[in-house]
């Protein structure tokens, strides 16, 4: 599985649901911008830029 990590900020972007690396969590492609870090030429402010944010997986 590839991940972004490499790319993100220490710490939590506000589109995310937990820290990275929390187990049940993974990394989803932010739906504010669409995976491009962008929104109207600025920084995706849910994402930091990356595209990515963590989200919790599977469900009960």
């Amino acid at each position: 599985m590839v991940t972004h990590n490499d790319e993100r900020n220490e710490g939590m972007e506000p589109g995310d649901e937990a820290e990275p690396g929390t187990p049940g969590t993974g990394e989803d492609i932010c739906r504010k911008c669409d995976g491009t870090g962008q929104l109207e030429g600025k920084e995706c402010p849910d994402c930091g830029g990356t595209g990515y944010v963590i989200r919790g997986i599977g469900g009960a």
